[in-house]
């Protein structure tokens, strides 16, 4: 197979251009894998208080959204931003200390923070931002490198909340009140080791289970019966290198390659897929893996992968074949032109969006791994992507709207947010029902964002 061919069904998905003006045909990158969920039992039924309304499409559950891809389903937003940006709904402070993205979903808006000597989840109103509850989950851990908060976003599952602390402690907490319904330590419970900047991954549910990441060879990854916290099964990850199998800061992605769905997660020493049934160990590819932080979450879709790092490295395609718990990681190319940090990459109609380190803005073609454009003016940060346009949040304060676009960056406005922390920004921009919602370390700021 030449080096820039691609499956079918991939050219299929990814073959419709993207253009300046109306949004483009086909985004469709939310359900990549129709294959069902994995599951072992039914889940027990809730039995716990509701949301405050019920899930929409356009809302934001969990990491990067709906598939983890960083991509919205909303429509009719604005198009170009007044001077100044976008109409400032609300904003609140007082959350406490942290990175954490929020996630939305059934009227609230959830996240986490450290507040005093204590780490909380908490929700609050998605009209106007006002507290519903918080719970203490852990104490807050300063002793760790950037000791200024959570990051974990938490992953939103019917009535329950899914968020993991830093130090590795794992809660699932009833969404309607906040009440503990079951914990476990990722350190204590399953042998984990603690990363040099704590625990920030985001844990992802799938069917019936939870699925997180403590590190190291007993339990590389762990799979949770979601309604209790039962052991479903510990993937054990061979060793590579020195501290290979350590967690890093990306979450866990699922997909499927070679009739296998699996789970897919970027460690200290590379990128590895678990069978989702057993969590066998299927494949590694080792390329795009730095030794200091590996924080972008992986793509995995139609039996490629594709991951990126910072610290001189870069990213890197690679197609997974195999069949029968015998798999092979074969790389399609490897390039220095996506050393992503902590902004994550988007994968729309065949390109790739993410920043490049201080190269800034970049797009490449997903195809061959060749540099399309890049934005220095628009710098380092994280990218979401909602009808037609990419929402860039540069980690040093501005917030920027550009088209999504292979033909040439093409900004359609910035702004400077209010409450400024000293902080880098690097919560991730989130689109949800008409609203732009930034965090800031104690701050949260909702803008109006649809076309009127």
């Amino acid at each position: 197979m030449r080096r820039a061919v691609f499956t079918m069904g991939l050219l299929l998905v990814l073959s419709v251009g993207c253009r300046r003006a109306p949004s483009p045909a086909a985004p469709g990158l939310e359900s990549p894998d129709e294959t069902p969920p994995a599951r072992t039992q039914p889940a027990a039924a809730p039995t716990s208080a509701q949301p405050a309304s019920q899930p929409r499409a356009t809302d934001w559950p969990q990491w990067r959204g709906p598939g983890r891809l960083g991509i919205s389903a909303e429509k009719g937003l604005l198009k170009q931003w007044p001077e100044g940006g976008p109409r400032l709904a609300w904003s609140i402070k007082g959350l406490g200390e942290g990175y954490s993205t929020p996630a939305i979903t059934g009227g609230r808006i959830y996240g986490m923070s450290y507040r005093g000597e204590a780490e909380v989840v908490w929700a609050l109103r998605e009209e106007g931002g006002k507290e519903v509850w918080s719970t203490r989950i852990a104490a807050a851990n300063r002793r760790i490198g950037v000791p200024d908060g959570s990051r974990c976003t938490p992953t939103v599952n019917g009535s329950r909340v899914y968020a993991l602390g830093v130090s590795g402690d794992l809660a699932c907490l009833d969404a309607g009140s906040g009440h503990v319904l079951w914990q476990k330590n990722l350190v204590s419970d399953f042998g984990g080791q603690i990363p040099d900047w704590g625990y920030s991954e985001s844990p992802l549910v799938d069917g019936d289970r939870v699925v997180v990441t403590p590190g190291r060879t007993r339990a590389t990854l762990v799979a949770l019966n979601k309604a209790n916290g039962t052991v479903i099964w510990q993937a054990q990850v061979p060793e590579s290198g020195r501290d290979g199998t350590r967690a890093q800061y990306a979450s866990v992605v699922a997909g499927t390659a070679g009739g296998a769905r699996q789970y897919v997660q970027f460690l200290r020493g590379g990128v590895v897929g678990v069978r989702a049934s057993d969590g066998a160990f299927l494949w590694q590819y080792d390329r795009p893996a730095n030794k200091t932080a590996n924080c972008a979450t992986p793509i995995f879709t139609d039996g490629y992968v594709f991951a990126a790092s910072s610290y001189d490295t870069g990213g890197g395609l690679a197609q997974i074949t195999g069949s029968d718990g015998r798999f092979t990681a074969r790389e399609v190319y490897f390039t220095p032109e996506m050393k992503n940090h902590h902004g994550g990459v988007i994968l729309l109609n065949g390109y790739l969006y993410g920043a490049n380190d201080h190269k800034g803005l970049t797009c490449l073609d997903v195809r061959s791994g060749n540099m399309i454009w890049a934005a220095r003016e628009a710098g380092k940060g994280s990218v979401t992507y909602a009808d037609g346009c990419l929402y860039f949040r540069n980690e040093s304060g501005p917030m920027i709207l550009c088209a999504a676009s292979p033909q040439g960056y093409q900004e359609l406005g910035r702004f400077q947010q209010p409450y400024r922390s000293r902080k880098n920004a690097w919560p991730h921009p989130v689109i949800a029902n008409g609203r732009l919602y930034l965090r800031d370390q104690d701050a949260l700021l909702c803008y109006d964002v649809k076309a009127r």
